[in-house]
């Protein structure tokens, strides 16, 4: 793996591994880019096969925050972190998350962490024994706790903005979507479109979730049926790259809209649906509810109804790409691609103007 070629292709500024023998830690943090201010992103706790996959992961996901940072007016860079585990042989534990939040500290603000998948509310409690450099603890004033639900709002919020887009009507109602996974973001936006009318299905290699879904109404399927099951509307709300080369030929989709990230195993699968007809919500704009809600501590403490109206944005700006992406004749994801970049750029054009010091929102004056 040639980790600097892969930098220097999109410019990232640090890849940083942390690893702490008696702990068991092995942590890979990616900072992507800083331009509008300290990088956030997440800690993602995975069993990952090999030391190349972390990389891959991190690498992919660090810059989908700085575009998902962008996209949604926060001012914040984009970054994120994988720990390597192994629920057997090396289990999460109190001690590798303050190992880790040590970590942290030591880069003096450049980055913040936050949970994200595999990660909890108390694991960033854990961490924040070590560094106040965490969002999402339940410990210090003006925390903003766990950011699944704002996640799922925004997702909610989304597909409501795509079936408006798609059908000229953004109601939910009588549409039936698809859900995968059953989590706390999949099935909050279940319980979301379930309540407005929709024919819910969804599945998951979860049986407790299962059995959670089933209790709020959900209609389970097969995962062999998943894509291609004769519904409106695809909600991968798991893992990333399920659009792909396998899945796209079986879909009878209207649309692609969920919470994962990196739902596209390659770009160029924007390309296809576009080709097929499959409007597609990129996943950066529609899945920012977390980030936002982790972010509005920075404003002073968080508050609730602000970082509402901040999600509820989510709609107008997924019109906006849908109209760039029209306009200009070109695939969603590279229409979301570029109203992100703008943001960066315009931003970046400020930089050549002298400041002795620096003001940033984790350091006010």
């Amino acid at each position: 793996m040639d980790i600097f070629k892969i930098m220097q292709e999109s410019d990232y500024e640090n890849l940083i591994f942390s690893q702490d023998k008696e702990t068991g830690l092995k942590a890979i943090t990616c900072i992507h880019n800083t331009t509008l201010g300290p990088a956030i992103g997440g800690l993602r706790i995975w069993n990952y096969e090999s030391e190349e996959d972390a990389i891959t992961d991190v690498i992919r996901l660090a810059k989908g925050m700085t575009y998902k940072n962008a996209a949604c007016g926060i001012y914040a860079g984009g970054a994120k972190t994988v720990m390597m585990v192994d629920p057997e042989k090396n289990p999460k534990t109190e001690e590798m998350m303050r190992a880790f939040g040590r970590f942290v500290e030591g880069m003096n603000g450049r980055y913040l962490t936050a949970e994200d998948v595999g990660s909890s509310e108390a694991d960033m409690d854990a961490i924040y024994q070590e560094t106040n450099f965490v969002l999402g603890t339940n410990m210090k004033p003006g925390t903003s706790g766990n950011p699944s639900p704002s996640t799922a709002r925004g997702v909610y919020i989304g597909l409501k903005a795509t079936c408006k887009e798609k059908y000229g009507d953004d109601s939910l109602a009588g549409k039936k979507i698809v859900v995968e996974g059953l989590g706390n973001v999949g099935l909050c936006v279940c319980k979301y479109a379930l309540e407005e009318g929709a024919e819910v299905y969804g599945t998951d290699i979860n049986e407790k979730a299962i059995e959670k879904a089933k209790e709020a109404g959900v209609k389970i399927i097969n995962r062999d049926e998943l894509y291609s099951f004769d519904g409106d509307i695809y909600c991968p709300c798991a893992l990333g790259a399920t659009v792909n080369d396998e899945s796209i030929p079986q879909f009878k989709y209207d649309i692609v809209a969920g919470s994962a990230n990196n739902q596209l195993a390659e770009e160029r699968h924007g390309d296809i649906l576009k080709e097929k007809g499959i409007l597609y919500a990129p996943d950066f704009i529609i899945n920012a509810g977390g980030v936002i809600h982790c972010h509005d501590e920075l404003y002073g403490g968080f508050n609730r109804e602000r970082m509402q109206v901040k999600v509820d944005q989510i709609y107008d700006q997924l019109l906006k790409v849908y109209e760039i992406a029209k306009k200009e004749n070109i695939s969603t994801n590279k229409a979301a691609n570029r109203y992100a970049e703008d943001r960066i750029r315009k931003v970046l054009g400020t930089k050549k103007i002298f400041n002795r010091t620096v003001k940033a929102s984790i350091n006010p004056r």
